[in-house]
C-alpha cells in the first residue's frame, strides 16, 4: 500500500467526576479532528456518526457496496480516495454495476482524514454498529479502543514500509549504475534499459524473488521447467513470429524458451532485482535483439505493443492459488492479449485425496503431548491451522481422488481464487486417516498438449503436495465414502495468502496459508 495518509494526531480525552470511583467513568468526550461527510460539507465527531448520516440523508449504504463488490480493505481505502478525489456523488456510487476505484492510484496520499481509520474490515459484524453521539459525547461502552493500537500499528507498518522502499531505492540505484558501466564498456547500446518503478506494500513479496536459491529450486524442477520447454518446443509452427508477454519472467527461462521456439519478440516482465541479472543472461545467450525485459508491476508497465498473441507465466503456488499472482496474470490478459491470442497454460484444476499416515502425524501433531515430560497440548490448535507443505508417499494414499476447482485461466475472472466444493472421496483400503492432501494439474491445450501434475502419484515437483491434519484420526473401511466441502477464499489480511475451511460432517476446521 503506498504511504497512505493516516492521521496519527486523532485523541480522545476521558473526562471523569472527581467526586465518582473511576469503574464508573461512562463518557468519552471527543477532542479529535471532526470528520466531514463523503458527500456534503456537515462535520461529525465520529466516523460512524457521519456514517449513519451518509446512509440516511445521501442513500449511501456502505454494507452494501462492501457485499456488492466483494470489497476489503484495500479496495475501501481506494473508494474513500475515489470519492475525495472525484467529489463523486454517493447516487454514482451506489448505481455503478462495477467499482470505479480499481486502479492503484487510489492507494496513493490523499488528505489526511478519519474515514481511513474506519474499521472496515468489521463493518456488518456486532461490533461495527453504529455509535451514536448525543450532544458531542459518546457512551463509553461504545467507544471501540483499537481504534488506537489500529492507528499504532498502521503508522508502524508505513515506517517499515519507508525504510523498505529506501533500501530498495538505494539498491535500484546501485544496480542502475553497474548496469550503466557494463553497457558502456560491452558498446551494447541497443540493449532497453530496465523500467524503474515504484514498489507497492507487498515489496516483501517481490523482493523473496531477488534470492537466486528460489531461482534454482524452480529451475532445478524438471517437472515445471520441462513442461513450459516443451509446449514451446513441441509446438514451434504455433509461437513463429508472433509476439510474447511474459508476465513474472524471473531469470528469463520461458522468454528464452519462446524466442527458441521462434517468436518475434517477447517481453519480459518481473518486478524483482532478478530482472537486472536476466537481462545479463539474455545478452549471454545473444537474445537481445528478440527479447526486451523491464522492470515493473504488470498493472503499471506500458508495453511497445498494444497486443500480445501469447502470454506466458509461471505463477502457480502452493495449493495453485497461494501466492496471489494468478490476478496480475488475469490483468495481463484483459489488457494486452489480442482477440484470438492464447494464455498458457490455459487450464488447470485442485485435486483432493485422503491419506493414512500416523508416523508423520505422531511426529508434526502428537509431538505435542509429551515435550520432554511436559504436556503442550494446548499447541495442538495453532499447529492444526497451518497447513503443511511436504512430499506425500504414494503408499500413504488411501482414497480414490477427486477434481474440487476447474479453471478455464482464458475465461476465469479473479474471484475464481474463492469457491466453495463439495466431495465425496471413497475409500479404497482400511485405515486411519490423518489428513486430506491438496495438489494440482496444469494444461496447455495446443495441437501438441502438454500436461503435468503435482499429484503424489507422479514426479516430485518443489510444489510438493499441500497437506491439511485432521484434529482426529478418523477410521475408515474400504468401500466407505468420506462426504465433505472445501471452501477456500483469500485471506483477509495478507492478500497473497489462503484461508481453507474443511467441513466433515459436524466436525469444521480451518487452516490459514501465509
Amino acid at each position: 500500500m503506498d504511504d497512505l495518509s493516516m492521521d496519527a494526531s486523532n485523541s480522545s480525552t476521558i473526562h471523569c467526576d472527581e467526586n465518582e470511583d473511576s469503574d464508573e467513568w461512562d463518557e468519552m468526550e471527543t477532542t479529535a479532528e471532526q470528520t466531514s461527510c463523503l458527500f456534503c460539507d456537515e462535520v461529525f465527531l465520529t466516523i460512524a456518526v457521519a456514517l449513519d448520516h451518509c446512509r440516511t440523508a445521501h442513500n449511501f449504504d456502505l454494507l452494501e457496496l462492501k457485499t456488492r463488490f466483494q470489497m476489503d480493505c484495500y479496495s475501501y481505502i481506494k473508494m474513500i480516495n475515489y470519492i475525495r478525489k472525484n467529489r463523486s456523488a454517493a447516487e454514482d456510487i451506489m448505481k455503478g454495476s462495477s467499482s470505479m476505484w480499481d486502479s492503484d492510484e487510489y492507494l496513493k496520499p490523499g488528505e489526511m482524514e478519519n474515514w481511513l481509520m474506519y474499521d472496515f474490515d468489521d463493518l456488518g459484524t456486532a461490533p461495527s454498529t453504529p455509535h451514536y453521539a448525543i450532544d458531542g459525547k459518546a457512551p463509553i461502552s461504545n467507544i471501540n479502543y483499537s481504534d488506537l493500537q489500529r492507528k499504532i500499528n498502521l503508522l508502524e507498518c508505513q515506517l517499515r514500509e519507508k525504510c523498505l522502499l529506501l533500501d530498495n531505492a538505494n539498491r535500484d540505484i546501485a544496480q542502475m549504475k553497474q548496469v550503466t558501466k557494463t553497457i558502456l564498456e560491452g558498446s551494447d547500446n541497443d540493449v532497453p534499459m530496465p523500467t524503474t518503478c515504484n514498489l507497492r506494500g507487498d515489496s516483501d513479496y517481490f523482493q523473496s524473488y531477488s534470492h537466486f536459491g528460489i531461482h534454482h529450486e524452480m529451475l532445478n524442477d524438471q517437472v515445471r521447467t520441462t513442461s513450459y520447454r516443451d509446449a514451446f518446443f513441441h509446438n514451434m509452427d504455433s509461437f513463429k513470429d508472433k509476439l510474447v508477454l511474459d508476465v513474472g519472467c524471473g531469470t528469463g527461462i520461458l522468454s528464452m524458451f519462446a524466442a527458441k521456439a521462434g517468436a518475434k519478440k517477447v517481453y519480459g516482465i518481473d518486478q524483482s532485482e532478478v530482472l537486472y541479472k536476466a537481462m545479463d543472461v539474455v545478452r549471454e545467450n545473444n537474445l537481445q535483439d528478440q527479447i526486451h525485459l523491464m522492470r515493473d508491476q504488470i498493472e503499471k508497465v506500458g508495453l511497445p505493443v498494444e497486443k500480445v498473441d501469447f502470454i506466458v507465466s509461471e505463477w502457480m503456488g502452493y495449493f495453485l492459488l497461494f501466492e496471489g499472482m494468478l490476478d496480475s496474470v488475469l490483468y495481463a490478459r484483459d489488457k494486452f492479449l489480442a482477440p484470438n491470442g492464447r494464455l498458457l497454460p490455459n487450464r488447470c484444476n485442485i485435486s483432493l485425496v485422503g491419506i493414512s499416515d500416523l508416523d508423520t502425524y505422531k511426529k508434526y501433531i502428537g509431538f505435542w503431548d509429551n515435550v520432554y515430560g511436559f504436556s503442550m497440548k494446548c499447541m495442538k490448535s495453532e499447529v492444526l491451522q497451518e497447513a503443511f507443505v511436504d512430499t506425500v508417499p504414494k503408499e500413504k494414499i488411501i482414497t480414490k481422488p477427486q477434481v474440487l476447482k476447474e479453471l478455464d485461466l482464458e475465461t476465469c475472472d479473479r474471484y475464481a481464487c474463492n469457491f466453495t466444493s463439495n466431495f465425496e472421496l471413497e475409500i479404497c483400503e482400511d485405515g486411519a486417516l490423518t489428513a486430506l492432501v491438496g495438489y494440482f494439474d496444469i494444461f496447455f491445450d495446443l495441437p501438441n498438449p502438454i500436461i503435468f501434475s503435482t499429484s503424489p502419484k507422479t514426479e516430485r515437483t518443489h510444489w510438493q503436495q499441500t497437506i491439511f491434519y485432521l484434529k482426529d484420526v478418523i477410521k475408515v473401511n474400504k468401500g466407505d465414502t468420506l462426504k465433505g466441502s472445501l471452501s477456500c477464499t483469500k485471506a483477509r489480511s495478507d492478500v497473497r495468502g489462503l484461508q481453507i475451511v474443511i467441513t466433515l460432517g459436524q466436525s469444521r476446521h480451518e487452516y490459514h496459508m501465509s
